[in-house]
């Protein structure tokens, strides 16, 4: 059953879930069959659609997944502590309350990923690492509308979910759990799928748009 929200509702109360997680209600190959059809809809550079979306439901490859993100998270940390991490360095950092209550939610979906019913890794053909801005753009362009589309399907079908990147840091031995040539088929995300306790969720706070948004010049 859909959700009764308005586009408008739709496109701001879909959010990174973490904490909200029913890992014990399963969710139907049908609903997500639907949410994928959706995805594929999406713009893909020179329509290529060189894309592909492997649905982890197996307990035994969500758990080497869920090892695989701790230990992402455990590297991701140690490159923070000693500056290596991009975002770290960025100028404008988020309010202590906010990163408190990030690192809350982060450390639940650490303990717990596994447990989700549904894991989904989109990935693209070819790997860009080492190309041109160009390049990378372009195949990063070409998976992350399909991703968002299929987030915002989920969304609707009462699926929460979250864009998380920390397994890439061993992204060669996720591939050998899931039999990806990882030489030619680049992992881009894993992303945690489960309905949602309660369905009610609000906009984000952000900037103000006079913070970020600049015309005509910077």
């Amino acid at each position: 059953m859909l959700l009764d929200l308005s586009p408008q509702e739709l496109l701001q109360t879909t959010r990174a879930v973490r904490k909200r997680l029913d890992f014990h209600r399963p969710v139907e190959t049908e609903v997500l069959q639907e949410c994928l059809e959706i995805a594929l809809q999406a713009p893909t550079g020179s329509n290529n659609q060189h894309w592909h979306f492997l649905v982890i439901t197996d307990s035994q490859q969500r758990k080497a997944l869920g090892d695989l993100y701790r230990r992402g998270f455990a590297t991701y940390c140690e490159r923070a502590r000693t500056g290596q991490v991009v975002a770290m360095r960025r100028s404008a950092q988020p309010t202590r309350e906010a990163i408190e209550k990030l690192q809350t939610s982060s450390q639940y979906l650490l303990q717990h990923i596994h447990e989700v019913p549904v894991m989904l890794i989109p990935c693209i053909e070819d790997r860009v690492e080492g190309e041109s801005v160009v390049e990378q753009a372009n195949a990063w362009g070409s998976i992350l509308p399909a991703a968002w589309s299929f987030m915002l399907a989920a969304r609707l079908h009462g699926l929460g979910t979250c864009w998380t990147t920390l397994h890439l840091y061993y992204e060669r031995e996720a591939a050998m759990v899931l039999d990806i040539p990882y030489d030619h088929v680049m992992q881009t995300a894993l992303i945690p799928i489960a309905y949602t306790r309660g369905t009610r969720f609000r906009p984000a706070s952000r900037h103000s748009l006079d913070k970020v948004v600049h015309w005509n010049r910077w």
